[in-house]
């Protein structure tokens, strides 16, 4: 099997098209209750219908889109190739694909997953979000494989859901799970394509692997400094999170992704009315 293709780094690439678009990242989360509201169905021909809306509507104006692959892959392989011809819409506009799939397994299972990094892989994307409870070295596969195809990864630390400290607060040393995953990912990029840099916040010596680090937490419980990699912070609007807690939790010099997906989605199936709904976003945070 060949190597594939090396490209820009993902944190040079990601730092560009925030540069030209902005740093909001838009959800594809078509689950069942979003199908119906729009009225398109929920089966297959709906999810191809909210797809080619959402594509038409942002592809050509949002930095980074974020398919859940979850709710494609519920529609079997007919839905995966839904999402497959989307990916190859999206990146061919201009836009950034990060696959919102939360592999994490060990060995070559985990690079099998990351083969979705490389073009190599009929549906490659320019990032996805991984798990490491399996432990750093499990992201292994995933961190090589992104290195080689400018590929990024965005890996979970102090996450937006309400039950997320019960693991995550938990010690080992003298430091919190997700603090060592914090500082797991600052060791790959002060080794990777920035290395002998520093930078704070979207500059051309962007890392490639970010953390996932939720916009609706009281307050931020890890220390990013010394990151140099992007923050992906999902949560704003339906979640409850908002501009204001992006400013409390990251300040404005980080290289934070604020992540939006049913206060944009909800604005469909008008695709004039979803890009209208994205700009006010995109928008606010830029206030």
């Amino acid at each position: 099997m060949t190597e594939p293709a090396v490209t820009e780094p993902f944190g040079k690439r990601l730092a560009e098209a925030v540069a030209g678009r902005g740093p909001l990242c838009v959800g594809l989360d078509p689950h069942e209750q979003l199908l119906l509201d729009w009225g398109v169905g929920d089966d297959l021909d709906g999810l191809r219908r909210f797809t080619d809306a959402v594509v038409e509507a942002l592809a050509g104006s949002v930095s980074v889109l974020k398919p859940q692959m979850a709710f494609y892959e519920r529609f079997g392989a007919r839905g995966a190739a839904v999402l497959e011809e989307a990916v190859a819409a999206l990146r061919s506009a201009g836009a950034l694909v990060l696959l919102d799939a939360k592999r994490g397994d060990i060995g070559s299972t985990m690079a099998a997953y990351a083969d979705y990094l490389s073009d190599r892989h009929p549906m490659q994307v320019d990032a996805m979000t991984v798990s490491p409870y399996l432990g750093p070295e499990s992201l292994a596969p995933a961190v090589s494989t992104a290195e080689r195809s400018g590929g990024g990864l965005f890996v979970l630390a102090r996450t937006s859901n309400p039950d997320a400290a019960t693991f995550q607060h938990a010690r080992v040393g003298d430091r919190s799970v997700a603090q060592a995953v914090v500082d797991t990912v600052r060791g790959w990029n002060t080794q990777g394509d920035i290395s002998g840099e520093e930078n704070g916040g979207f500059g051309p010596f962007l890392g490639s692997f970010g953390i996932v680090v939720g916009a609706t937490l009281d307050e931020l419980d890890v220390d990013l400094d010394g990151l140099r990699g992007p923050v992906l912070a999902p949560g704003l609007g339906a979640q409850g999170g908002t501009i204001a807690d992006l400013r409390r939790l990251f300040g404005s010099d980080r290289a934070v992704v604020p992540t939006v997906s049913r206060d944009v989605l909800g604005a469909g199936p008008d695709p004039v009315a979803l890009r209208a709904a994205a700009e006010r976003w995109a928008e606010a945070i830029a206030a």
